[in-house]
């Protein structure tokens, strides 16, 4: 007799090689259209599946967890972030949490350094002046931008992420500061010849240029409160890749239409796709549509990851990337 395969449903449209290969390996319900699913959605998928494979975009809080089938025993996140899932919750009810960590530092790390030049060099100024067929030619005070090279960039969050960001920013020739829960190894510092600051406070009021590359958690929720952002140099540039959450968006906004700082470089919002308009407005302000990890290897990869976290717990194993409570 044939084993009975594993039932797992999939939230998102993924790329088409995972699908396949998850296809091949499972009993597996995939998404018809590339939206979100509902609340609605996502409580019956929870209530049909062995495994659940989130993303981002599914909101997996206690009041939903508290509806899953009995049966529900992994949600293999397609993604290194799992704010939007409630971990604890889920460990309560005898469900594992894994993520795909690791897969999109440097894929992460290059959006970092494109959105610090964009500012910084006015890119999407000179694109839309081209665009719209404005440029009247070479001039020696048009666009002028700053330098990156000399400059001290802060890193806060030096995990994989932050250590891909200093290992460019290095190559470009600037002085690398960090701010991180737990300090580095000597070897790890003088690799990067990075300096640390135990004081956020101290650092991001000495930096030229600002890297957000932590998590969104409890603790990190507006780190970058309307406080520490007045600490900052009024020509200083923040550039977050990370998550929206970390910074307080209002007073951001307000710092930028003060003349508090000089710039940001913005792929993730407080409020998800609901951008604050003023940030539209803004021409020292360049947006991108949360696409840090946004590249066929790096998507592919991501779904290599979660088969395997699939295949081990399939196997009575524990998943290679399994998620817990003390890790966040």
């Amino acid at each position: 007799m044939p084993t009975k395969r594993l039932s797992v449903v999939v939230t998102r449209r993924l790329p088409e090689v995972v699908e396949t290969r998850l296809k091949e390996l499972f009993d597996v319900r995939l998404r018809d259209d590339n939206t979100p699913m509902t609340r609605a959605e996502l409580r019956a998928a929870m209530q049909e599946a062995d495994v659940l494979v989130p993303t981002i975009t599914d909101d997996l809080d206690a009041n939903l967890l508290a509806q899953a089938g009995d049966q529900l025993r992994l949600i293999a996140n397609y993604g290194a972030g799992v704010d939007h899932i409630d971990v604890e919750s889920a460990r309560q009810r005898g469900i594992l949490v894994s993520n795909t960590p690791g897969v999109v530092a440097d894929d992460t790390a290059d959006m970092t350094m494109a959105l610090m030049l964009a500012v910084t060099r006015r890119i999407p100024e000179g694109l839309a002046r081209m665009k719209e067929g404005n440029w009247e030619g070479w001039a020696p005070n048009a666009l002028l931008g700053t330098r990156v090279t000399g400059k001290r960039l802060g890193i806060l969050g030096m995990g994989r992420i932050g250590q891909a960001v200093a290992k460019r920013a290095r190559a470009f020739g600037m002085q690398i500061h960090y701010h991180n829960r737990r300090r580095l190894r000597e070897e790890t510092e003088a690799q990067y010849e990075a300096t640390y600051w135990e004081s956020l406070d101290q650092m991001v009021a000495r930096m030229d240029v600002l890297s957000i590359n932590c998590p969104h958690t409890p603790s990190t929720f507006h780190l970058l409160n309307p406080r520490r952002l007045a600490l900052m140099k009024p020509e200083a540039v923040i550039v977050n890749t990370s998550r929206g959450e970390v910074i307080d968006e209002s007073a951001l906004v307000r710092q930028l239409e003060n003349g508090g700082l000089g710039g940001a470089g913005l792929d993730v919002f407080q409020r998800g796709a609901e951008i604050n308009a003023k940030l539209r407005d803004m021409p020292n302000v360049v947006l991108s549509p949360h696409m840090g990890s946004a590249t066929r290897e790096g998507r592919i990869e991501m779904g290599e990851k979660v088969i395997i976290n699939i295949k081990t717990f399939v196997d009575g194993h524990r998943p290679p990337d399994l998620v817990v409570p003390s890790m966040l």
